[in-house]
């Protein structure tokens, strides 16, 4: 009987651990199957009946099979789930304060992540910045041998003192397309693709006519106004003088152009000027641009040189002022050392100078048009600024070639009236032209010069004082 009891309970094992159940539920059967079995063996010692044995292994199979198939987990399975949770319950604060810790730690993170990403994004940077360095510097490591190639070829240097540079640029190809109503009025008016220009509004309109009065008389014929505005386009037209003014659509395309040209003042229209000169210099033509407190006394085509890019009135008085001079700075704490020599020269007077059509002209225009625009300043002393300054670093000069004209015969109203008039021989030359530039009672001071100059009258200039009353 022994053997049917343990046939039995290994039977029961059997069906529930196929059925995945737990150890407990296991041992529940056990104990279940067993006090069967003790049941059976003391009614088959009394019945001896085989065929309750036989019922009891089967019921114990089919209930068995029932909770394996609606407990596979185990029939006890949720009762460990309050113990797990008892368990996280009383680790809560360790597990609060590593998540604290974590996040601490993240944010750390996450700062040494962005620092690093804004050091990785300079370093970038500085990077590129260098790279373009290095680019430029290649480029610019022939330059100068690419330049002369495009002058034409190389050539051998000659014997000691025979050695002559080019003093100017080869002019540029001209394009008439940039303007060519403006190009079909020069064609007529120029001589030689050279011309002088004026910039002019009614502001300065009784200049105007003391300025053309001479250029007729003198026979110059390659001349032009440029107006600004409709008065002074009539006032030409009346008066038999070449003149150009822009259309209604190309002054409105410019609304700058337009308030400068209607209303501007002296200073502001010179401005302007290298603006405008740059379409001349684009269709091949050389321009003696001229300001309109300027007395023509002879033809300037006559005198000039055309070896430079640029060739310029000084606002300087003698010899030195004027085509530079040795500069001695004095400064005794230095010792030994005390005296520095410094080179200098006065200023080129921007409202009149020859201008070729070459490369570096035109950048000068750009460069001081583009200045002005940007900057609130003179436009003589950017003029002269952008053509005198060398290359530096940070800083490309311009490689324009430039000459002085003669100071006596292309003179300045301070030559003029401080010099000039005081000195006998000095009374008996005849300039070129004299701009009246440093005094501001023009009109008057042009008039004398027309009275002393044309007319002969010798004490025309003796009212006026050395510099401004």
């Amino acid at each position: 009987m022994k053997g049917v009891v343990l046939l039995i309970t290994g039977t029961a094992e059997f069906v529930l651990n196929n059925a995945c159940c737990s150890n407990r539920v296991l041992l529940i059967r056990r104990e279940k199957v067993m006090l069967g079995g003790r049941r059976e063996t003391a009614l088959m010692k009394k019945d001896g009946g085989k065929s309750r044995i036989a019922s009891a292994i089967f019921v114990g199979i089919l209930l068995g099979c029932v909770f394996a198939f609606f407990y596979p987990d185990g029939f006890f399975v949720l009762s460990s789930t309050p113990l797990s949770r008892r368990r996280v319950a009383a680790s809560d604060p360790e597990v609060i304060t590593s998540s604290c810790e974590s996040s601490e730690r993240i944010n750390l993170l996450k700062s040494e992540f962005v620092a690093a990403s804004e050091k990785n994004a300079e370093l970038k940077r500085q990077v590129k910045e260098l790279t373009e360095k290095l680019r430029f510097a290649e480029q610019g490591k022939d330059n100068a041998q690419k330049q002369v190639m495009v002058l034409g070829k190389q050539q051998k240097a000659g014997p000691f003192g025979t050695v002559k540079a080019l003093r100017t640029n080869p002019a540029v190809v001209p394009n008439e397309s940039v303007n060519p109503k403006l190009a079909k009025l020069l064609e007529k008016v120029a001589v030689n693709h050279e011309i002088i220009v004026t910039l002019a509004n009614s502001n300065v309109k009784d200049m105007l006519e003391v300025w053309f009065t001479n250029i007729k008389r003198v026979g110059i014929p390659n001349y032009l106004v440029f107006a600004l505005d409709e008065e002074i386009y009539n006032l030409c037209l009346a008066n038999g003088v070449p003149v150009y003014k822009k259309d209604v659509e190309e002054i409105n395309e410019d609304k700058n152009f337009e308030s400068i040209a209607r209303t501007g003042g002296n200073h502001a229209v010179s401005g302007l000027k290298f603006r405008i000169l740059r379409e001349f210099l684009q269709m091949g033509y050389s321009v003696l641009l001229s300001d309109v407190d300027i007395v023509y006394l002879q033809n300037p085509f006559e005198h000039l040189y055309r070896d430079s890019d640029v060739e310029s009135m000084t606002d300087g008085h003698n010899n030195m002022t004027a085509y530079g001079y040795n500069d001695v700075f004095d400064e005794p704490e230095m010792g030994w050392a005390r005296y520095a020599h410094t080179m200098r020269i006065w200023v080129y007077n921007s409202g009149f100078f020859y201008i070729r059509p070459t490369i570096p002209s035109i950048e000068l225009l750009d460069r001081v048009a583009g200045r002005l625009a940007r900057e609130n300043a003179w436009d003589q002393a950017v003029f002269n600024e952008e053509l005198f300054y060398p290359s530096h670093p940070g800083y490309e000069g311009l490689h324009a070639s430039r000459r002085t004209m003669d100071h006596y015969m292309f003179m300045n109203s301070k030559v003029l009236f401080k010099t000039v008039r005081k000195d006998s021989q000095l009374r008996k030359l005849k300039p070129v032209v004299i701009h009246v530039n440093y005094h501001p009672d023009k009109l008057w001071r042009m008039k004398a010069v027309v009275e002393y100059y044309v007319n002969g009258k010798q004490d025309a200039l003796d009212p006026f004082p050395d510099g401004s009353s």
